[in-house]
């Protein structure tokens, strides 16, 4: 509808100043002459808006203008309650910042939208941490939110996953993401894009030298790729398992992400079908993991997992078997010893 598209007009041009008209009309998906009259339409009504040509120029508000519109929908009313990052707010210290910002959106909601909204807050609680996962280190992210937001060099102290010495890095910060209660410096390094969980910076201190970035990235961007580096990194062994139905469901929430296809039921064997059994012999799946030696997570199911191929999967949990065997010995235990003296 125009009048919404208007109002985003209005709402971008104060958020964001000067605005290319092109890229006004690549986010609201219409045309460039549709934006100009557009503008037309908006001046007007009143709004002291213009159009500065030249190849620097845009569509902007005349400075100092204001307006209290929200034209908020009873729909957008809810969203804005239902707080998907609850723990962002912690971590950045804005949790009395966003508790006094929604009483104000609450204050200035039309009356009909406001019974819906305060019963979203009420009614909708999300919890981005994992069942039974151990608290994580304290984060400090003054730092490096700072070289965010002023758009300086950070150098940081990093120790990586499974190394004890500690590396020093000077990088250019794009942002900070939040992805499933972890949080991720995303910055280019030497001009190449990397990745850094926050809990591994051991110091990080904000330089005087002004950020580097690559022209045209933004974080939205940068972190794409970073992503698809992570979630589209090649597997370096396939695995065949059969998995008891008992233990499928457990299974699928733990390892769900790793399989390669659809799990299969296995027919019965010749001595269940003799028997007339109807159930069958257990569940075939496809796994792809990033190593051999990831395949010992299985070991957790016990017997009701069982690795078919390849052979050097098997051997390896084997190996590993054979270490819990030495580990804790072949010896039966004693009742006495299990459960103590009586």
């Amino acid at each position: 509808m125009k009048s919404d598209r208007l109002l985003s007009i209005l709402l971008l041009l104060q958020t964001r100043g000067l605005v290319p008209a092109a890229e006004l009309a690549e986010r609201l998906e219409v045309s460039v002459r549709t934006i100009y009259r557009d503008v037309e339409a908006l001046s007007a009504a009143g709004v002291p808006v213009y159009a500065e040509r030249g190849r620097h120029g845009g569509i902007a508000l005349l400075p100092g203008f204001r307006t209290d519109v929200t034209g908020l929908t009873a729909d957008e009313s809810r969203a804005l309650f239902v707080l998907a990052a609850q723990g962002a707010h912690s971590a950045l210290g804005l949790d009395e910042a966003l508790g006094s910002a929604l009483r104000k959106v609450m204050a200035a909601l039309p009356e009909p939208h406001r019974p819906g909204a305060e019963l979203t807050s009420r009614r909708i609680l999300v919890d981005p941490a994992r069942w039974m996962k151990a608290p994580g280190p304290a984060v400090d992210l003054d730092a490096l939110n700072s070289a965010v937001f002023t758009d300086r060099r950070v150098r940081l102290r990093y120790r990586h996953s499974g190394t004890t010495e500690p590396r020093t890095y000077t990088l250019d910060p794009y942002g900070l993401v939040v992805k499933a209660g972890i949080w991720y410096l995303v910055a280019d390094h030497r001009g190449a894009p990397r990745l850094f969980r926050a809990d591994r910076v051991l110091s990080a201190a904000v330089t005087d030298d002004p950020v580097r970035r690559r022209a045209g990235q933004e974080l939205a961007d940068v972190w794409e790729v970073l992503r698809r580096q992570v979630e589209d990194r090649p597997a370096e062994v396939c695995v065949t398992a059969r998995v008891s139905q008992e233990r499928l469901d457990l299974f699928l929430r733990m390892h769900g992400s790793r399989l390669t296809g659809e799990p299969v039921p296995e027919e019965p064997d010749a001595a269940g079908q003799q028997a007339g059994a109807e159930t069958s012999r257990g569940i075939r799946v496809e796994l792809a993991l990033g190593s051999l030696t990831a395949v010992r997570v299985l070991l957790a199911f016990g017997e009701s997992v069982e690795v078919l191929s390849p052979p050097e999967a098997r051997a390896e949990l084997a190996r590993a078997a054979a270490e819990i065997v030495a580990l804790y010995g072949t010896g039966a235990v004693s009742p006495a010893s299990a459960g103590g003296r009586g």
